[in-house]
C-alpha cells in the first residue's frame, strides 16, 4: 500500500480514533469493507440496523470487533447516533464513518487522518469529497448533493463540493453535548449543519468512490427521503434566519467594537463602493418598513439572494432598534398624512401609550413605505458618494 499502514495505525491510536460502519442488508460488500478498515485499525464498531439478510452470518468472522445488533431498523441518522455514543463510551475523541455499500476505500483512512495531524484546530469534522463527474455516479446522486451543498452553504456560509458523502470524520467529542431529531439519512445533513453553527470547522477531503450496480445496494428511497429532507433544510434554513445568522453578526460586532466595525468591515472591506453603498440602502429600507418582527429574516435573506454584504444590511436594518422606534413610527404616520392629505394630530408619546394604530393603519403604512425609499436613497447615495470619496483618497494614499 501507498501509506505505510503501521504507521496509521499508530497514529489512530494516539488520536484515539476509531471506525464506525452501519449496515443494512450488505451482505456483498460489508466484509470487503470490514477486512479493507482492519488494515488501519482494530478499533471498529459495527451497527447491525436491523438487517433481514445474512449480515449476521458475516458478522460472526468479526466477534472479536465491537458489534451492535438492532433488532429494528431505525436509519442511518439512528445507527451512527448509536455508534458515536459507544464511541464516546470507550473513551475515543473521533469517529471515522464509512459506509458498507463498498463505494469507499478503506484506502483512502490515511486521507483523514494525515488531515488531521496537520489541522491547526483539532475541532474539525471532514468529509470525502467524491468525484460526481465520473460516468458511473448516478445523476440522482449527482443533482441530490448539488442541492445539498446549495442549502448547507445558505444555512452556515461554509462552501463545500460535497456534504452527502458517508465517508467522514467526525470529532465525536464535540457533538456529545448537540441535540439532534433526525433518525434517517437526513441525519447527515443536520449533525454537520448543528456542527458547524456549534463553531466546528466543517472540511471536504478528496476520496475515491465506485459504484458497482450489481453489488451495491442502496437504501434511499428518492420521494420519502427527499422529502424528509426538505422538511429538514426548510426548518434549519428557519433558525439560520431567525437566530444563527443574527446571533453571529451580533458577535462579530460585540467582538470588533464599534470603531473597528467601521474601520474593517465597513471603511476597509473589500467590497466596493456601490455594493456597500446598496447594502446599507437595502437594511434602511427594510428597518424602516412596516414588516414589525420580520426585519432580521427579510434583510439577511435579501443581503443573500442579491449578494450584497450581510453585516452591512443586517447593522443598518436596526435603525428600528426600540430606542427608535417612537420616532420611526411617528414620523412613518406624518409622512402618511402628508402623502394621503389625512391629517390629525398626537404625541410621541400618545403613539407609544393610547394610540389607536388600526384607525390611521392605512396612513401609517403608505408613510412607512414612503419614508423607507426615501431613507434608502438618501442613505445610500450618501453612502456611495463618502466611500467613493475615501476609497480614491486611500488609492492615492497607497500609490504615493
Amino acid at each position: 500500500m501507498a501509506e505505510n499502514t503501521s504507521s496509521i495505525k499508530e497514529s489512530m491510536e494516539q488520536l484515539k480514533c476509531c471506525v464506525v460502519i452501519p449496515t443494512y442488508n450488505n451482505q456483498k460488500t460489508l466484509k470487503r469493507v470490514i477486512l479493507g478498515v482492519l488494515a488501519y485499525s482494530q478499533d471498529i464498531i459495527i451497527i447491525n440496523d436491523g438487517s433481514t439478510d445474512a449480515t449476521s452470518n458475516v458478522l460472526e468472522e468479526f466477534k472479536h470487533l465491537n458489534c451492535i445488533v438492532l433488532q429494528e431498523n431505525k436509519g442511518k441518522g439512528n445507527a451512527l447516533r448509536v455508534g458515536f455514543k459507544k464511541a464516546f463510551e470507550l473513551g475515543f475523541t473521533y469517529a471515522i464513518t464509512i459506509d458498507s455499500d463498498g463505494q469507499h476505500f478503506p484506502e483512502d483512512i490515511p486521507v483523514f487522518i494525515n488531515a488531521l495531524e496537520k489541522e491547526e484546530t483539532k475541532n474539525v469534522l471532514y468529509i470525502g469529497a467524491r468525484n460526481m463527474g465520473q460516468t458511473d455516479v448516478p445523476k440522482k446522486s449527482s443533482f441530490g448533493n448539488k442541492f445539498s451543498n446549495f442549502w448547507f452553504w445558505f444555512e452556515t456560509g461554509v462552501k463545500l463540493k460535497d456534504t452527502q458523502s458517508g465517508f467522514r470524520l467526525y470529532p465525536i467529542s464535540e457533538l456529545m453535548d448537540l441535540k439532534f431529531y433526525t433518525p434517517k439519512f437526513e441525519f447527515e445533513i443536520e449533525v454537520i449543519v448543528r456542527a458547524a453553527w456549534k463553531g466546528t470547522l466543517v472540511k471536504n477531503l478528496p476520496v475515491q468512490v465506485t459504484y458497482n450496480e450489481k453489488e451495491r445496494v442502496s437504501h434511499f428511497r428518492p420521494f420519502k427521503d427527499f422529502t424528509r429532507i426538505s422538511i429538514l433544510n426548510t426548518w434549519l434554513v428557519l433558525i439560520a434566519l431567525l437566530y444563527i445568522k443574527p446571533r453571529d453578526l451580533y458577535r462579530r460586532f460585540k467582538k470588533k467594537g464599534f470603531k473597528r466595525f467601521i474601520r474593517e468591515d465597513f471603511l476597509q472591506n473589500d467590497d466596493s463602493p456601490r455594493k456597500k453603498a446598496l447594502s446599507i440602502a437595502l437594511g434602511i429600507f427594510i428597518g424602516l418598513s412596516p414588516l414589525w418582527g420580520l426585519h432580521t429574516v427579510i434583510v439577511i435573506s435579501l443581503a443573500i439572494l442579491l449578494k450584497l454584504n450581510k453585516v452591512l444590511a443586517f447593522t443598518f436594518s436596526n435603525i428600528s432598534l426600540p430606542p427608535f422606534i417612537p420616532f420611526v413610527l411617528y414620523a412613518s404616520s406624518k409622512v402618511g398624512q402628508f402623502m394621503l392629505g389625512d391629517y390629525y394630530s398626537y404625541t410621541i408619546e400618545e403613539m407609544t401609550t393610547n394610540f389607536e394604530g388600526l384607525k390611521h393603519l392605512k396612513t401609517y403604512i403608505v408613510g412607512s413605505l414612503t419614508l423607507a425609499t426615501f431613507g434608502a436613497i438618501l442613505f445610500g447615495l450618501s453612502a456611495y458618494l463618502f466611500l467613493t470619496v475615501f476609497e480614491k483618497k486611500k488609492l492615492v494614499s497607497h500609490n504615493g
